[in-house]
């Protein structure tokens, strides 16, 4: 069988390579077979099989010699003795580097098979950016293991079922190549749901059959209005795939012979005027379904799939579904980004889905930059594969796709970075409305920004696309970091002032040595960790002041005092514990990654979880606070017709705000809980000074917290 593979791989790539290039690939050929001599496949096939297969499922896109050759070897680094400098020495630096960007990191040790999984990816991810065809052979090679799964045991084939309906099916259909993508789905559903799939397959035999005569007849009478309308087409039925039918079923909640009565056709046209004269003939030959009209000539999808589609009540009241496209959209359609190889000949719409599938891939890799975590980019992946798409217009017109599901901040981002980070409202068809309000099909979106606006956490919770995913976490971890650095440098200056030390007066050279002593890479590095809680103060204090020989008071002695000013963002947080206000005494305390954390001094938590010293920092209001702090009160009412009113309306007349209230009802009288902000005690004293003038308030107490 391996031979017959063989022969019939070489004159597969006869058909269309020069005889140098033909030579290569039997060089190849040879070398894959020596390395992997005596190896067997679960199945019993010798490995090379294996090989052959996924270089032939490349032939028909007519791949280079390279990319051929490289499928042939590109297990043969991971599993021989063979070195990928071997590889390269043979047959190219190109060559080399795909089949490395296809090796698995099998030598390294990870703790999850998620993390192995998600770094394997983001490797191959590394090769694909400098080489698409990376991608190409990782999909024949996915598509080759898929057909023969049943050779493994039951929970692998699973897994690598569930990961290739997650990532690499979805792949497939992001770069067009519409004919993998559909086999990798049915392959999957067989594995992943084999009773659906084998009730599914048998029901479509039957209805294959049946159905045959009523589809002989629609096709007639399609070639027969577009002759009369002199429109040169070809035109043939359209199977629906397995899968397809499935998702179909289960989104629409159709039975199965529902889904069967929508039969499929696609006529194949010479040029785009003729689609449409197509289009307007079959309105006339069948009425149209209202609404279900879909022009991806003139707004291709991201994958670069041009077509019309329309849905038409045939006879007898029978639902057809027509695409209409050209002979080289078609070929896009089958091929995707292969087409590159495949055909030569219109090269407009390939190089626009190239520089599409370019843009794709930076902004994966932009993605893989700032996420940092291999698992966090799986899932910043998956999202981005996310296959239903929604067409916005700019305020200039300009069309952009985003998944369905994408809001304001999601389109924000997608404009540009800075655009997004500065967003602070938004129009939708020249209405003001909430960030978080998902764009529909043909919404016109303008972003407002501002100067000085940043991301907001909350922004995480509702956007969808990876891009902004990633973008909103990365500016969030700048700006922790700049505010933990800030926070830092002052938390420093106050232990070094402690020690006898001017901050200012540290030399450049003491911080050299401090910096080649710590193994960090600048000042701004120290300070922020100390912000974070990662280093002590008071032994980054103590280090400099040693390596400067200016000690000059006792170094325990710690009697600085750390002003709290209001603007130190997410490097200082009030304890929810104690929800401490201007005017409290207050400490302070350090915790790993967290920054300073400000309790009150009776927080019954800080007495709990008190422990070593050098953790704790004094901490005091500054004077020219003007900022708004959260506190909790707990008011008794006798149970009155309006009394809740009275209650808000003399909060608001004491100046504060109300961010929550909760209660709890207890025959005659409610207990009730505010959230309020205050300036500080002597406004607090003032709110409850008003709250107690209500008859009906019984009993006013600041409580720490809140019951659920």
């Amino acid at each position: 069988m391996t031979q017959r593979d063989a022969e019939a791989l070489i004159q597969e790539v006869a058909a269309y390579l020069k005889p140098e290039d033909v030579a290569s690939v039997k060089s190849a050929l040879e070398f894959s077979a020596v390395a992997h001599l005596g190896q067997m496949r679960q199945s019993g096939d010798p490995y090379v099989s294996h090989p052959i297969a996924v270089a032939r499922i490349l032939t028909p896109l007519h791949m280079d010699a390279q990319a051929i050759v490289a499928a042939l070897l590109h297990d043969v680094v991971e599993d021989t003795e063979i070195h990928i400098e071997d590889v390269a020495k043979k047959f190219g630096k190109p060559v080399a580097e795909m089949v490395e960007g296809l090796s698995k990191l099998d030598k390294l040790q990870f703790e999850t098979q998620q993390d192995a999984q998600a770094e394997n990816f983001r490797k191959m991810l590394m090769a694909m950016a400098r080489d698409v065809r990376v991608i190409l052979i990782k999909l024949a090679d996915r598509l080759h293991n898929m057909r023969t799964l049943a050779a493994v045991s039951p929970e692998k084939s699973l897994r690598i079922a569930r990961e290739t309906m997650e990532i690499y099916a979805p792949i497939a259909n992001r770069l067009g190549l519409n004919t993998i993508f559909q086999e990798l789905q049915d392959l999957c559903f067989m594995h992943l749901h084999p009773n659906r799939y084998a009730v599914l397959s048998k029901a479509l035999k039957v209805a294959r059959g049946n159905r045959r005569e009523v589809v002989g007849k629609i096709l007639e009478a399609i070639k027969q209005k577009l002759e009369e309308n002199q429109i040169n087409a070809e035109v043939k039925g359209r199977e629906k795939h397995l899968y397809g039918i499935y998702k179909k079923m289960q989104s629409k909640s159709l039975a199965f012979s529902q889904v069967l009565d929508i039969y499929g056709f696609r006529v194949l046209v010479d040029d785009i005027p003729s689609c449409y004269l197509t289009l307007g003939a079959l309105h006339g030959l069948y009425k149209p379904f209202p609404g279900k009209f879909k022009d991806y000539i003139a707004i291709p999808k991201a994958n670069g799939y041009q077509s019309l589609h329309t849905a038409l009540f045939g006879p007898f009241g029978t639902p057809i579904e027509v695409q209409i496209r050209t002979f080289e959209m078609n070929r896009i359609a089958e091929a995707g980004l292969a087409s590159h190889w495949l055909y030569k000949t219109s090269k407009t719409p390939i190089n626009e889905l190239h520089k599409k599938t370019h843009q794709w891939l930076q902004s994966l890799l932009e993605s893989l930059a700032q996420s940092g975590d291999s698992v966090e980019f799986l899932e910043h992946l998956k999202i981005d594969l996310f296959p239903d798409e929604v067409y916005v217009f700019s305020p200039h017109g300009k069309i952009f796709a985003l998944p369905r599901g994408a809001t304001a901040v999601d389109f924000a981002y997608n404009v540009h970075t800075d655009i997004g980070n500065r967003c602070v409202a938004v129009k939708v068809n020249f209405e003001l409305v909430p960030l978080r309000t998902e764009l529909n099909n043909g919404d016109r979106v303008e972003i407002i920004t501002a100067p000085h606006a940043h991301p907001n956490p909350a922004w995480l919770s509702y956007v969808v696309t990876s891009r902004a995913r990633s973008e909103i976490r990365h500016a969030l971890k700048t700006m922790h970091l700049d505010e933990s650095a800030n926070l830092g440098e002052r938390l420093l200056g106050q232990a070094l002032t402690s020690l006898g030390v001017k901050p200012q007066e540290v030399s450049d050279t003491n911080w050299e040595k401090l910096l080649k002593e710590t193994g960090a890479k600048s000042r701004q590095e120290i300070f922020a960790d100390i912000g974070l809680g990662r280093r002590l103060n008071m032994v980054i204090a103590r280090q400099l002041a040693r390596l400067g020989e200016t000690l000059g008071q006792d170094p325990y002695n710690n009697s600085g005092v750390i002003t709290i000013l209001g603007n130190e963002g997410m490097a200082m947080q009030f304890a929810k514990c104690c929800r401490p206000i201007p005017g409290d005494p207050i400490i302070g305390v350090i915790k790993a990654g967290q920054g300073l954390i400000v309790h009150t001094h009776d927080c019954p938590t800080l007495r709990k979880g008190r422990a070593g010293t050098e953790e704790w920092l004094d901490v005091a209001w500054d004077k020219n606070l003007n900022k708004l702090f959260d506190v909790n009160i707990k008011l008794i009412v006798a149970n009155h017709r309006g009394v809740l009113a009275k209650v808000a309306s003399s909060i608001a007349e004491a100046e504060s705000n109300i961010e929550n209230v909760h209660f709890n009802n207890e025959g005659e009288y409610t207990e009730l809980y505010f959230t309020l902000q205050v300036a500080n005690r002597l406004h607090l004293a003032n709110v409850m000074r008003n709250l107690r003038r209500i008859s009906e308030v019984v009993r006013i107490t600041r409580v720490k917290s809140i019951p659920a």
